[in-house]
């Protein structure tokens, strides 16, 4: 089941809805339960939330899982350039030239110190770092690498489909090279063969992040999804290789 619940985002002063996966038998059941973090919540369930009408159907593919989570998805700002603001830790430029400041950095702050307390409180999770993921696509990908990276004593699972890490390349491999990581960190991160020429140099880039995240001994499950495009219908279709790894052997 999903259900819809409003929080409020301190750092920004407004409150934002949150759509939160609950395995069917929660309320029978005893049991405690893994967490999965994730953005743009409104595209994760149901086709009428979805932007551009379509989800990514994963209260479905969940239902046929057998182990189960709780997923917590937080909806972005729709205003303006809102999200590209929230889901970028680095200042950047969007594809019209527009300078855009991100506030990634506060925004993954107060998922941190009171959006994972809050959960942790209000339903059974697991709240160790191990039973602790995030994920999401574009943007929201991004943005789970960086919280991978920047929080590792927090997350020990990512998945980033189609992260935009064009955004701040250099800046994004400087945080990998010194972030503290834990052993057992794991990470999805795959990209649609159709998207590869949105950006100049993606093949590239994408091949030399995958390099750096294995040298610094991150558990790296990498693909080039064949005739993956940059939308909803395809990040549907990665949903077994992304929880698969990252509920591999994990009790």
């Amino acid at each position: 089941m999903v259900i819809k619940e409003m929080v409020h985002i301190t750092p920004y002063h407004l409150d934002r809805m949150l759509h939160i996966y609950l395995p069917d038998d929660y309320e029978e059941s005893e049991a405690r339960y893994p967490v999965m973090y994730m953005y743009d919540g409104h595209n994760l369930f149901y086709n009428e939330d979805a932007t551009y009408g379509k989800s990514w159907g994963l209260q479905e593919f969940m239902r046929q899982w057998e182990n189960q989570l709780i997923i917590v998805g937080i909806e972005c700002n729709h205003e303006g350039n809102k999200r590209l603001e929230e889901f970028s830790p680095y200042d950047f430029k969007d594809f019209d030239g527009q300078r855009i400041h991100g506030t990634g950095k506060v925004f993954m702050q107060w998922v941190v110190d009171e959006l994972k307390p809050l959960i942790d409180t209000h339903f059974r999770t697991k709240p160790e770092r191990e039973y602790t993921g995030i994920g999401g696509s574009s943007m929201g990908g991004l943005m789970s690498l960086y919280a991978l990276l920047n929080h590792n004593d927090v997350f020990g699972r990512a998945a980033a489909l189609s992260p935009s890490i064009w955004v701040s390349p250099e800046k994004l491999s400087g945080l990998l090279g010194r972030a503290k990581l834990e052993p057992g960190t794991v990470l999805y991160m795959d990209y649609g063969s159709r998207e590869m020429g949105n950006h100049e140099g993606m093949r590239k880039g994408f091949a030399d992040m995958c390099s750096k995240v294995m040298i610094r001994g991150i558990h790296l499950t990498a693909r080039l999804v064949p005739g993956g495009t940059h939308s909803e219908a395809s990040w549907e279709k990665q949903l077994p290789f992304m929880i698969h790894t990252l509920m591999y052997e994990l009790d």
